[in-house]
């Protein structure tokens, strides 16, 4: 058995080939030359050895079937969990075979035709086809070195001496020369990828050195009895297959399907079992919340497509130390249990500087800011954990992007009082109101970019209602901002899974007046009082002023409406989302009693042909 090949660098960044060697390629070179030189030289002897001993006609004829047979079946690998580069192939059972019954020449021969038909029929790249090729015909070698050691087997017991040393020799060569250029092409610690590479393969190894035993037994008797091993490999495989196909399905639902990192659903779910195993074990969590700089502009100056790539070509660097996801947009995560504040800083540097030296297709380079928090270090409840980790990413942000910031309450602040004081005019105090809309959706990081959502809808209704542009722009302010009382609500409150009773209602429903008193003191007019009132009911039985009709700015309205929709199409931890037409349906139900008629008109004619995933795709 072995572990299916590496991709070539290329392919596997999602980069475009270049002539020339690139930086990737030239760091794989320390590694793939010597390798390719002795696998070179290991054929050329085997071929020699072959030829000086004048092999018969059936010797060759059993030496090409075995070649058939091990190209067959490295032609449609087994899938195995936990291996992302294709799988595992059932090549080793007939080049072991071959060393153990023909001698260690033929295992060099079979293993390097496999393989090397295969890089040929699928016109991969050179380096590829050399560094695969060669890792087969030394496997193959390495087996065939093993069953001479052994000595002619005597007997089932030497046999099965013969077969097993032949089979783990050829499993360590293979193992640690695939780990090893995956280590230099990807910068990940070598021993942790082979731990990794060696737990997910050992025991499909275990099965694939048997049938290489019988395989040997078979072919002394007859090589035409050998034939009788299609039945269990083709068991074998289809077994495997199924069962990798049911994991796969339920691995999607938890996969961001762009970059193949564990999406925001898989996120929360993993932060929590692993809050409750530090809580529970007394060891540290650390969470890296990472933030690719400028990333608009990207997407604005070359489109969505390359954009999407860099995401990928990101993705790829962030695999160290823990578990990462991407968690929407060109925000990502790292969950690194068991590692402080100091072993996640210095991670969380090594991210940047791999991102730093990737190279775009489109030229100039990437960097990324990012913010590091730890639980139960300074004090930070579990429950905090996304949003300090946010407001340290917010600080590296203001602090000139590209760094890394660890969580300090004084700092962040600080910070944050700094800035809502600087800007003597209305503009800068227009800014400085807009940079709180992050906080509150880190706050309720359950909901994603609710605060975000809510922004983008009700401009877009404010745009269909025939507002200037200055009313638009306001509008997706006070959108952005419209939960922003919600930072002094309590954390069980906003997340509690049932009914809130009484106390518990009255205390969020003060989070409008509380968002307008921290708005009020910047003096961003109508902003303020739009968030005030965008609680209040049409019928005048809303809150916090019971307002009703023409008496509720426009502006609130819309915000209400745009408001209900985004809660009513978003999971929520008391209930499944709606779908857009229901949510449509339930608008114009209320419209007249809860909502501005005129406001939910609107709404229905900019949303409902194009939907909201033109709204998701245009703000990405």
């Amino acid at each position: 058995m072995k572990v299916r090949p590496i991709r070539s660098p290329e392919s596997a960044s999602g980069e475009a080939e270049r002539p020339g060697v690139s930086r990737e390629t030239a760091r794989l070179l320390p590694l793939l030359v010597p390798v390719a030189l002795a696998a070179g030289a290991a054929l050329v002897a085997a071929t020699a050895s072959l030829g000086f001993s004048e092999p018969t006609l059936g010797l060759l004829g059993g030496i090409l079937a075995l070649a058939v047979a091990a190209t067959f079946v490295e032609a449609y690998p087994v899938p195995i969990e936990g291996i992302a580069s294709g799988g595992v192939s059932l090549t080793a059972v007939f080049i072991v075979g071959g060393a153990v019954i023909y001698g260690w020449a033929p295992g060099v021969i079979i293993g390097f035709i496999a393989r090397a038909t295969i890089e040929l029929v699928q016109r991969r790249p050179v380096i590829r086809l050399a560094y695969n090729s060669a890792v087969y015909a030394l496997g193959g070698a390495a087996a065939g070195a093993a069953a001479v050691l052994a000595g002619a087997h005597a007997g089932v017991g030497g046999l099965f001496v013969e077969v097993i040393l032949a089979a783990v020799s050829f499993y360590a060569v293979n193992i640690l020369l695939t780990a090893g250029i995956i280590s230099r092409w990807s910068g990940e610690p070598f021993l942790p990828l082979l731990r990794h590479s060696v737990y997910w393969t050992v025991v499909p190894f275990s099965i694939m050195a048997s049938v290489s035993l019988m395989l040997a037994v078979l072919w002394e008797r007859s090589p035409f009895l050998a034939t009788a091993l299609v039945g269990p490999l083709v068991a074998i495989a289809l077994y495997q297959r199924s069962v990798h196909s049911a994991l796969k399905a339920m691995r999607l639902a938890l996969t961001d399907p762009l970059t193949g990192l564990g999406n925001h659903r898989h996120f929360h779910e993993r932060l929590e079992h692993d809050l409750d195993r530090a809580q529970d074990e007394g060891f540290p969590l650390t969470l890296v919340l990472l933030d690719i700089d400028d990333f608009k502009q990207w997407n604005d100056r070359y489109g969505h497509p390359t954009g999407d790539r860099i995401l990928a070509q990101v993705a790829t660097r962030l695999r160290q130390g823990g578990e990462a996801f991407r968690l929407g947009g060109d925000e990502f995560a790292l969950l690194l249990p068991r590692r402080d504040e100091h072993e996640g800083l210095s991670i969380a540097r090594s991210v940047i500087g791999r991102v730093s030296e990737t190279e775009c297709e489109v030229g100039g380079s990437l960097s990324m800011s990012a913010g590091v928090a730890s639980y139960p270090q300074h004090g930070v409840e579990r429950t905090e954990l996304v949003r300090v980790a946010d407001s340290a990413l917010y600080v590296a942000k203001e602090q000139g992007k590209n760094t890394v910031r660890v969580y300090r309450p004084d700092v962040i602040e600080l910070a944050e009082l700094r800035r809502l004081a600087e800007g003597p005019d209305r503009a800068a105090r227009l800014r400085a109101a807009a940079s709180l809309a992050h906080a509150v959706d880190a706050r309720d990081a359950y909901t994603g970019s609710h605060s975000y959502m809510v922004g983008e809808l009700a401009a877009r209704v404010a745009i269909r209602m025939g507002l200037d542009q200055e009313a638009v722009e306001l509008t997706r302010l006070a959108g952005s901002l419209h939960d922003l009382g919600k930072l002094a609500i309590p954390e069980e409150i906003l997340r509690k899974p049932g009914p809130l009773n009484e106390a518990e209602r009255l205390v969020l429903e003060r989070h409008p007046q509380i968002g307008y008193r921290m708005l009020d003191s910047l003096g961003v007019e109508p902003v303020a009082t739009w968030v005030l009132h965008h609680h209040e009911r049409w019928d005048g039985n809303g809150y916090p002023d019971q307002k009703a009709g023409g008496q509720i700015p426009l502006g609130a309205r819309i915000l209400f409406v745009a408001d209900a929709y985004d809660a009513m199409t978003t999971d929520r931890v008391y209930r499944r989302r709606l779908s857009h037409d229901r949510a449509i349906a339930e608008l114009e139900r209320c419209a007249g009693t809860q909502f501005d008629p005129e406001v939910v008109t609107a709404f229905r004619a900019e949303f409902d042909e194009p939907r909201l995933e033109l709204v998701l795709s245009e703000s990405a």
